[in-house]
């Protein structure tokens, strides 16, 4: 296959992970936690990059497109730590609202963030009775993904 072959379905599958996440929002009524959202960013970077790559048949864009990928891996196995209690989350968003000592209920209201609706470490399962978090799943997929992206890029040809 080509560069241009490889960086189109590398920018299909970069875009199916995203858009799975949304149809589980919408459809399966599934609330994201603030890493949730921050997985799908790199994903949409690599389909820029990966169109570009089709377009220009450029392998090195293909590349890009891979690590972008892969930085998706990267906060999806820190998402991971998180939901297993392996560390807290660098992002504040994602804790529990909690009262704390002498705030006020205006303070706590004021304090609550319109989205996401849940906290980091509370893992969310797409598939029932299958213990892999979506994290877990991501991180597969974007390790999986974003090497084969790389290794396309390493053996494609300019046809």
């Amino acid at each position: 296959m080509s560069t241009r072959q490889h960086a189109t379905i590398a920018a299909l599958l970069a875009a199916a992970a995203p858009l799975v996440a949304l149809a589980s929002e919408r459809f399966g009524e599934m609330a994201p936690c603030a890493l949730c959202l921050w997985q799908r960013w790199p994903y949409w970077v690599a389909v820029v990059l990966a169109a570009l790559a089709a377009g220009l048949r450029s392998r090195a864009l293909l590349s890009l497109a891979g690590a972008a990928v892969l930085v998706s891996g990267a906060i999806a196995g820190l998402h991971v730590g998180v939901e297993q209690g392996w560390w807290p989350s660098p992002l504040p968003s994602c804790a529990a609202p909690t009262a704390g000592t002498g705030m006020s209920v205006d303070d706590l209201m004021r304090s609550l963030a319109a989205r996401p609706a849940k906290p980091c470490d509370a893992a969310a399962y797409l598939i029932p009775g299958l213990a892999v978090s979506m994290a877990a799943m991501n991180l597969i997929y974007a390790l999986v993904l974003g090497g084969l992206a790389l290794n396309w890029a390493r053996k494609g040809t300019d046809r």
